[in-house]
């Protein structure tokens, strides 16, 4: 690491516990020396190392080593050829981090980076602002790490979220509001107290973390960059440092060109920077979010400006989709593939057959679709849409008036619901 950076007015600062600019109040982000880091990184190197995030370690903002999530990141790479064929694509993807360690997201990879920085500033409570999922890793990361640990969500949070922070055992805090009004909170804490608020003090280096999901895309495309991705957006981090991470690949030789269209994806009920987008505005009007997909529920998002210009930089566009687009994005992706997201996920494979059937993304390229979490924790989201088991009594009598199979086994028809046994 150089330095922090300031994304507006350029000024340097110390690798310190530090967000906001003093002059301007742009936000800071890591600044490295790609020069020395080109010395010892390689394909080979990247290769030999170990099969979690840090692998990359070369390209994370720490200056140790790993001490905090070191089985989280390398997640599957998923050919999705049934849900490609029912798209009408030749090569998709799925990056599935609904099975990341240990909380089945892809915060478990900021928050690995984050915690293990917070250790090396000397922390010893950690804390986070949480639509959900940042607040299941910082609480099961702060449990392994032996951290003191504070949560602040939204108190009406799916109760699968809020389950998954208490079992950890830290002091978990529901605000009556919205993620905007628990981050405004949050913010004043952080002002008062020597807490590592992953999101708010410490966030030049927990954003950083999010690179690793571009690393694993392109080492497991065979040290290539694909031609189109979709990112779900919340505070549009994620989206910036995926772009960020593959030009740093490129940057250093790891792959040939990093020609991505980055493609931001956000619920209708809350979608500041797709409206923005749509409206070729340049600038983020807060919202009030108003939709299933709490987990991207942000209607004033930090990053929202730099999300939004990264997709124009890159080529890409910004699309939305209603409640009812996600639930059906969630099923898609569970009957073709296998894989059960969460609201994110719907959100995600909604916007990405938009941009098929709208022309915007062809049949022949490469394209990855960030799967971010896993279903388990939105089951409230689908539960009234999967239908229910088929019931009957435990005789063989009963199962043949039921579903009239032939002697092969195979259902030619059926009374009840035909999502289950």
């Amino acid at each position: 690491m150089k330095g922090l950076k300031c994304r507006e007015c350029g000024k340097v600062y110390p690798t310190d516990p530090l967000h906001v600019c003093e002059f301007c109040f742009g936000p800071l982000e890591v600044q490295y020396n790609y020069d020395e880091i080109k010395k010892q990184i390689s394909r080979e190197a990247i290769s030999r190392g170990p099969n979690s995030l840090w692998r990359y370690i070369d390209l994370l903002p720490v200056e140790g080593p790993a001490t905090v999530g070191l089985h989280a990141g390398l997640t599957p790479m998923i050919r999705a050829t049934r849900l490609a064929k029912r798209l009408g694509l030749n090569e998709l993807y799925l990056k599935n981090d609904t099975v990341n360690h240990p909380t089945l997201s892809f915060k478990d990879r900021v928050v690995a980076v984050a915690l293990t920085r917070a250790k090396e500033f000397g922390y010893d409570t950690v804390a986070c602002a949480s639509t959900g999922n940042l607040a299941n890793s910082v609480a099961a990361h702060a449990a392994q790490a032996g951290l003191n640990c504070y949560v602040f969500i939204p108190s009406d949070l799916e109760s699968a979220k809020i389950l998954g922070n208490l079992i950890y055992k830290p002091t978990v805090v529901a605000v009556e509001g919205n993620y905007d009004d628990v981050n405004r909170l949050c913010s004043e804490i952080a002002a008062e107290y020597n807490w590592a608020f992953v999101n708010i003090n410490i966030r030049p280096y927990y954003a950083e973390g999010s690179k690793t999901l571009a690393y694993e895309t392109a080492e497991q495309l065979g040290w290539r960059a694909p031609d189109q991705v979709v990112v779900p957006v919340a505070s549009g981090s994620l989206l910036t440092k995926i772009w960020k991470g593959l030009k740093e690949f490129e940057t250093l030789g790891i792959i040939d060109s990093a020609k991505t269209r980055i493609n931001g994806a956000q619920a209708e009920g809350c979608s500041p920077v797709a409206t923005a987008f749509r409206e070729k505005r340049d600038f983020i009007k807060p919202v009030k979010p108003m939709t299933i997909a709490k987990s991207l529920a942000i209607g004033n998002p930090a990053d929202g400006y730099y999300a939004l210009k990264t997709t124009k930089e890159s080529g890409g566009v910004f699309e939305t989709v209603t409640d009812a687009e996600i639930i059906e994005g969630i099923q898609l992706l569970a009957e073709t593939e296998g894989v059960f997201a969460e609201t994110a996920g719907g959100v995600t494979v909604g916007v990405l057959k938009k941009l098929v059937q709208g022309g915007r993304i062809k049949p022949k390229e490469v394209v990855v679709a960030y799967i971010t979490g896993n279903g388990l924790k939105t089951q409230e989201a689908v539960m009234d849409a999967v239908g229910s088991p088929v019931r009957l009594e435990p005789s063989l009598a009963a199962f043949e008036e039921a579903f009239k199979p032939n002697k092969t086994g195979t259902a030619l028809s059926g009374k009840g619901s035909s999502h289950g046994v």
